[in-house]
């Protein structure tokens, strides 16, 4: 990936895999990586583990977890049902839910754009039960959950004049939740890896920042509260597209030679557009089902 470090992504994996191409090694950042031959699934752990690897990485120190499973764009159900119990599962493993927790689900993005309106779906799909358990007590539930769930849509500063970050904190202040997810949509680096990789991790979230459009981020320091960020790459930056179609013209280049080659061909205005595949209407609609049934499934009663 020499000569195209303008290129970003939101996605820890594909950062390690830029570093692994350079030969480059990475102290401080472990990789572990689980193949389910059988449910045709992939999934890496990136554990962050001091500020040195921090800073090599570009991101805070903790856990990042790349569920990728290539079906995902595709609309079968039994299969999203097998990717919704993978993300259940880390959960699980990210949050003590040994006691009765009250959770908090920010559905980041805008509505009104496709591409990113993964979050407010997957908010719109949630079974709340805070509002059932402080009204009428757990057995209004039937034992099937023990845990207070919430959400909220806070829209975009275009929408509301307010940060994301400043809703969140004043809901945050008020309702008091053992912790906060906050989804949103994603951008890559790889094509293939669009509507078909599911991102958590235990860092939080940065709004807008793989588009380069940083708002404050949702994170423990700021919210002071656990954050878990869960994010699904939608769009690409179209100066990846470029790249890679000359990906074989590159390697026949010294390393000068390609760096010259990429500046004259991938012009600035290149790096402001994002594109997204021609059926991303109805995609998110099934990616919404599958990331908010993995949040059902995360914290129903097990």
């Amino acid at each position: 990936m020499t000569g195209n470090g303008r290129i970003r992504t939101d996605l820890a994996l594909e950062t390690t895999e830029r570093f692994a191409q350079e030969h480059v090694e990475i102290r401080g950042v472990d990789i572990q990586e689980d193949v389910d031959e059988e449910k045709h699934i992939r999934t890496t752990v990136v554990k962050i583990t001091t500020e040195n690897g921090a800073k090599a990485m570009g991101r805070p120190q903790g856990n990042y977890i790349t569920i990728e499973a290539p079906d995902l764009s595709m609309a079968d159900e039994d299969y999203h049902r097998e990717v919704s119990g993978e993300i259940a599962r880390h959960l699980r493993q990210l949050i003590d839910l040994d006691h009765e927790c009250s959770i908090l689900i920010v559905g980041l993005g805008n509505r009104a754009v496709t591409a990113d309106s993964l979050g407010p779906r997957v908010v719109d799909n949630l079974q709340m039960t805070r509002h059932l358990i402080r009204e009428y007590g757990l057995k209004s539930l039937d034992g099937n959950t023990i845990h207070q769930i919430s959400g909220i849509i806070p829209g975009v500063m275009a929408q509301t004049g307010m940060e994301t970050s400043e809703i969140v904190q004043g809901i945050a202040a008020e309702t008091k939740p053992d912790v906060v997810i906050a989804v949103d949509a994603l951008a890559a680096r790889s094509i293939r890896r669009l509507n078909r990789t599911v991102q958590i991790t235990d860092t939080g979230i940065h709004p807008g920042s793989g588009v380069q459009n940083h708002r404050t981020g949702l994170t423990e320091e700021n919210l002071q509260v656990k954050v878990i960020g869960i994010g699904v790459p939608t769009v690409v930056d179209a100066a990846t597209i470029v790249h890679d179609s000359m990906a074989h013209l590159l390697d026949t280049l010294e390393e000068q030679e390609q760096k010259e080659f990429l500046e004259e061909m991938i012009t600035p205005n290149l790096y402001s557009m994002f594109v997204t595949p021609k059926d991303v209407d109805e995609t998110i609609k099934y990616l919404s089902f599958t990331v908010s049934e993995g949040l059902n499934l995360a914290f129903r009663e097990v």
